[in-house]
């Protein structure tokens, strides 16, 4: 961590409380919120349409292969500016791979194997129970007890959804393993990001992270012979592509270093609560996925967790 404070390229000290930082408030957040919400659970609903013809590493590897070009050319492009210095590109291709490959192989492989997308996106957001967690020994941020209390009703909200989930569905028990892996991933990205945050812009740093994600899931998908085959002629795989590509990569994740930019990082990963409900209606709505009653009351309970950590310092929404 910086002894002395400095100012990134959003023009925000990093490590200031979200409330002192500049557009911290009102609806700045409010409307990187939404757009985090919306834009993070576009990719549970990508990852279940490209695995209805291909497996997870089939749509993750075609979906950097298809993004790495434009990346290269973005970074050349901005390669003038020196705004990220080959010094910094390790770090951005570590958090790529555990913000990415991490991440995304866990979540999307739980759904191919019939974990729904809303209970794998409510799994993966148990991340902001280790996020808050870990803040406060290794960042010096104070959780105080009424976010821990609504970070446990989310916790609560998880456990009655999962646990509907496995009393119904039709993915083995151990699959549902595979977003707490990914969770665990994007926790350790997170804090990396909040102890130290990038002065470089976005899209630089995500650019890295992309062609590091390309070059490990084109790697595994050669090595276990999913690179090619039947779904390349299916054109629901390359709407899958360009989905991910577009609403995940770009509007997922640049709405969620921006946002972390802009408020706490217990903050941010208390919103990947909301992202489920939304996973849940937006599959509802394209796949006909039930919505079970135990996944309304999971949800329900998730929403107060929600109000509750959002409304522990009411002055960071004014």
């Amino acid at each position: 961590m910086r002894t002395e404070p400095t100012t990134d390229a959003t023009g925000i000290q990093p490590g200031a409380a979200a409330s002192h930082r500049p557009g911290a408030g009102g609806w700045v957040v409010a409307g990187l919120s939404a757009g985090l919400v919306v834009m993070w659970s576009s990719g549970f609903v990508g990852g279940r349409l490209g695995t209805q013809d291909a497996s997870t590493l089939s749509l993750l590897s075609w979906r950097f292969l298809v993004l790495a070009p434009l990346v290269a050319a973005v970074l050349l492009v901005l390669a003038r500016t020196r705004s990220l210095t080959v010094r910094a590109w390790p770090r951005h291709a570590l958090l790529g791979v555990l913000s990415q490959v991490v991440y995304l192989g866990g979540v999307i492989g739980a759904i191919e194997l019939g974990v729904g997308a809303g209970t794998s996106a409510l799994v993966a957001a148990l991340q902001p129970l280790l996020t808050g967690a870990l803040t406060g020994p290794l960042l010096g941020q104070r959780t105080s007890a009424r976010r821990w209390t609504g970070l446990g009703i989310g916790f609560a909200g998880v456990a009655v959804v999962v646990g509907g989930d496995l009393s119904t569905g039709s993915a083995p028990p151990w699959a549902y393993l595979l977003p707490f892996a990914g969770m665990l991933g994007l926790t350790a990205a997170t804090l990396m990001e909040a102890a130290s945050p990038s002065r470089a812009p976005i899209v630089e740093g995500l650019g890295v992270q992309c062609l590091a994600s390309a070059v490990v899931f084109t790697a595994a998908a050669g090595a276990t012979g999913t690179l090619t085959g039947p779904f390349l002629a299916e054109g629901t795989f390359w709407l899958a592509v360009a989905w991910v590509i577009v609403l995940s990569t770009f509007g997922g994740y640049g709405f969620y270093w921006l946002t972390l930019r802009h408020t706490d990082a217990t903050r941010v990963g208390t919103l990947m609560y909301l992202s489920a409900p939304t996973t849940a209606i937006w599959a509802w709505l394209m796949f006909g996925d039930p919505i079970r009653w135990t996944a309304l009351l999971g949800f329900a309970v998730c929403l107060i967790g929600v109000a509750a950590v959002f409304l522990s310092r009411g002055r960071a929404w004014r």
